[in-house]
Formats: structure tokens, sequence, C-alpha cells
């Protein structure tokens, strides 16, 4: 079955970095567009980047040119780079798949930006 597992998020200071990591299963990877996006409390989820099966990549205006989104095929893996963050980066971050009229989530990772 599908399966994506976020990992990466942690705690870390503004203007610092993380680098989240979505490794997905039981799907042809390659073929697929990735994205991830983001719940903060007591907000709705946001969409946050897209990456899609040719590589090319989109970003939700507030992260340009702070996130960057990239793939590995070779790992089934989607990543997001994360660097000067914000406090209002915080959230759970979560990766998506759409497989025909369905969407299958990863369960998130924490990202707390704080000093």
């Amino acid at each position: 079955q599908v399966q994506l597992v976020e990992s990466g998020g942690g705690l870390v200071q503004p203007g610092g970095s993380l680098r989240l990591s979505c490794a997905a299963s039981g799907i042809a990877f390659s073929r697929h567009a990735m994205h991830w996006y983001r719940q903060a409390p007591g907000k709705q989820r946001e969409w946050v980047a897209r990456i899609t099966s040719g590589g090319s990549t989109m970003y939700v205006n507030s992260v340009k040119g702070r996130f960057t989104i990239s793939r590995d095929n070779a790992k089934n893996t989607v990543y997001l780079q994360m660097d000067s963050l914000k406090p209002e980066d915080t959230a759970v971050y979560s990766c998506k798949v759409i497989l025909g009229l369905s969407d299958y989530w990863g369960q998130g990772t924490q990202v707390t930006i704080s000093s």
C-alpha cells in the first residue's frame, strides 16, 4: 500500500535551517508530482510547495526564496530544504501524493521556530 513517512522536523531558532524528508513506498515514485503542506496551530492546512515528475517546482509566496523542494527518484524521497526560518513557519509539515482521485498523506513532522 501507499506509505509516506516524513522526517527531519525539530526546534530551531529564527534564521536557522532544516531539511525535511518524505520517503515514499508503494507507488511508482518517479511518475508522480509530490507536494508539501503545513498546518499551523489554529489554522487551516496550507499548500507549501510542489515538484512535478519532471522536476518543475512551485511555491507559495510566503516561502519563495527561502524553501527549496527537490526529489531523489533513486531513493523515492522528496525533500524540503527550509532556510531563513521564521516563527510563522512553525507548523506540522506533511507530504502528499495524488493517485487518481485519491490523496495520500504522511503522518507529518513538527517544525517549531523559536528562540
